[in-house]
């Protein structure tokens, strides 16, 4: 393998290459670093950079596997984490001047867990302030490495373009309300949104905690299925986190039936209303190429989502509130308008509000269900569009947030588990996705199905114009 083409390979195939001694993770990180150094001045994804760190743990990495200590398909890979994720020694900022100089004494349970398998961390990644729409006035935004005026998603931004660029082999996002399922989409890369707890959420930033999930972003549903296996568990330090055993991931993709069998379910008057010509294309493509592969098409009636939908944004907004008391409204001068106008209206939500949005919230979860008693996961869209340019999200978002998070935002309120998959492009170059959705604890359900799906697909290889 050649280190002028290592940065695109799979993760899957570095850890072989690794696990084989035929490379050094000490080879891998040099490459990835000078990649960085090279690129991220341009497409600003990476707020801190740890080259002396990244170093340090690559080279231990190649001390225990010499000596015969592999510890898995994580040891000596070069990831990042989004910079809501506390590291020990090292600023966390969650995307906000107010946390500027905020450097944490302990690891969150995600960063540890990726230090227990091995992993090289090579630093923290630019997000939206406190993972919200916008990003701080103060900083600078960072660019989608496809076309320089498109969205890069968000709140994970950061991890959406260094995993794109080929500046991680993948990366820590989290979700509230698509904020990993944008950032995959607007990319053009696989996204997990596991089930809620699935994932220990000990040692973050918190947006709205009933619907944050942290979860990981990759180039492929493989390499997604490495890091979920290395970062899913119970933790003590997370009492609303899982117990129930952590599947093998990657061993699931390997399953003789692959699609074969797989009942899946879509609503086209849900999925397909008011879509794009070019989406609503690949959408159907998709869908064809799951039929192809042996799944079995149903169609189904998606419960209805308009009062779920303006509800759980006043919930939303409610616990960010909270989350944010002892900074808002005592220091709100150093807040963005964004959040200070989302702030404000979580500070005034009422208890009526907050009242319908759990009696929607509950119903919506019993009629998602009963809708997985009829199909084991449904498909879809992420966007109604292909990647939206910055423009037309700030005209959508002025008007209603769930004009964008009409597909993504259910799967919060559920807490139920999404895979995002890229699918094709407008006629004008923009990346466009879909979902595939399933039921609590179907991960690896999903990321077998994706699999299957991207052995007959070619959209997840294509990359960025960087270099």
């Amino acid at each position: 393998m050649s280190l002028d083409e290592l940065h695109y390979q799979p993760l899957i195939t570095v850890a072989h290459h690794i696990a084989d001694r035929r490379i050094s993770p000490v080879e891998v990180t040099r490459t990835i670093l000078d990649r960085i150094a090279r690129l991220d001045p341009k497409l600003g994804s990476f707020t801190t950079v740890t080259e002396d760190l990244a170093m340090r743990q690559a080279r231990a990495a190649e001390a225990e596997i010499v000596a015969g200590r592999y510890r898995g398909p994580m040891h000596g890979i070069p990831v990042a984490v989004k910079d809501l994720c506390f590291t020990k020694g090292i600023r966390t900022t969650g995307g906000m001047t107010i946390h500027a100089d905020f450097v944490p004494d302990h690891d969150a349970t995600v960063v540890s867990r990726l230090a227990q398998a091995g992993a090289v961390l090579l630093g923290k990644l630019h997000m939206t302030e406190g993972a919200t729409i916008e990003h701080h006035p103060d900083l600078p935004e960072p660019v989608n490495p496809w076309k320089s005026d498109l969205w890069t998603g968000v709140s994970s931004s950061g991890s959406g373009i260094a995993t794109a660029a080929g500046l991680t082999y993948a990366a820590i996002g989290s979700d509230t309300g698509g904020s990993i399922r944008f950032p995959a989409a607007c990319n053009g890369l696989t996204g997990v949104k596991p089930t809620w707890g699935r994932i220990s959420r000990h040692g973050i930033f918190d947006l709205a905690a009933t619907f944050d999930h942290l979860g990981p972003m990759a180039r492929s549903a493989a390499d997604a299925a490495a890091m979920l296996q290395c970062l899913a568990g119970w933790d003590p330090e997370d009492t609303t986190s899982l117990s129930s055993p952590v599947p093998d991931y990657l061993a699931g993709l390997a399953g003789v039936s692959g699609a074969r069998g797989a009942r899946i379910g879509i609503d086209w008057d849900y999925a397909g209303t008011d879509l794009e010509p070019a989406t609503l294309r690949c959408m159907e493509d998709a869908v064809g190429v799951l039929e192809t592969i042996g799944a079995d098409l149903r169609t189904v009636a998606f419960p209805a989502v308009d009062t779920l939908l303006r509800y759980t944004m006043v919930m939303t907004m409610a616990e960010m509130a909270v989350h944010h008391e002892a900074t808002y409204p005592s220091q709100a001068d150093r807040y963005g308008a964004w959040i200070s106008k989302g702030m404000e209206a979580g500070r005034s939500a009422t208890s009526l509000e907050i009242g319908k949005g759990i009696i929607a919230r509950a119903t919506f979860r019993g009629a998602l269900a009963r809708l997985f008693d009829e199909v084991e996961m449904i498909v879809v869209p992420v966007f109604r569009t292909g990647t939206p340019t910055w423009a037309e999200v700030r005209a959508a978002v002025a008007e209603d947030f769930n004009i964008i998070g009409k597909f993504t935002t259910p799967f919060n309120a559920s807490g139920t588990p999404t895979v995002t998959l890229p699918c094709g492009f407008s006629g004008d170059g923009r990346p466009i996705a879909f979902q595939l959705a399933g039921p609590a604890g179907s991960e690896g359900r999903l990321l077998r199905v994706a699999h299957a799906y991207q052995q007959e697909t070619d959209w997840h290889v294509r990359r960025p114009p960087v270099s």
